[in-house]
């Protein structure tokens, strides 16, 4: 949870240098977002630094309205709908912003009770060499 997203875009402006990434999905990015209501605002800071982009751009993708009124009629409240694979994608796409060539799939690094932990992610820097770089790590993230 260390690694901003003003650093990877720093590292996808060289366009010098391919990245293997250990993205932190289950101990980063899914413990920071709250089952029944968005993030308190120290967490949502987080997030965004993490995903470069602001809440109000992160939040729809990861919250939806709950369907179940409250008591007294006021607005539901709004209800995690993210699982791993969608805030996954969401990342993956993060870096398809900023980077010449991103391998589509990613490998999640499952926990003894096959949680994922991390997911293993590649971009390529170099428009000219990100073709062959992104067939060969996606063939390996694929498990090849």
């Amino acid at each position: 949870m260390s690694v901003d997203w003003q650093t990877i875009a720093e590292i996808a402006a060289t366009k010098a240098i391919d990245m293997w990434l250990l993205f932190p999905l289950g101990t980063g990015i899914n413990r920071l977002l709250t089952r029944h209501a968005p993030p308190p605002p120290e967490w949502a800071e987080k997030v965004t630094r993490i995903l470069g982009v602001p809440q109000e751009v992160w939040q729809p993708a990861f919250y939806a309205p709950s369907a179940q009124m409250r008591l007294f009629g006021e607005n539901p409240e709004s209800v995690k709908v993210a699982d791993f694979k969608s805030m996954g994608r969401f990342f993956i796409e993060r870096l398809k912003t900023v980077f010449a060539g991103v391998a589509p799939h990613a490998m999640p690094l499952r926990n003894s009770r096959n949680n994922p932990m991390y997911l293993l992610c590649f971009a390529a820097g170099n428009k000219k060499g990100a073709g062959p770089a992104v067939q060969i790590a996606d063939y390996l993230l694929k498990g090849g």
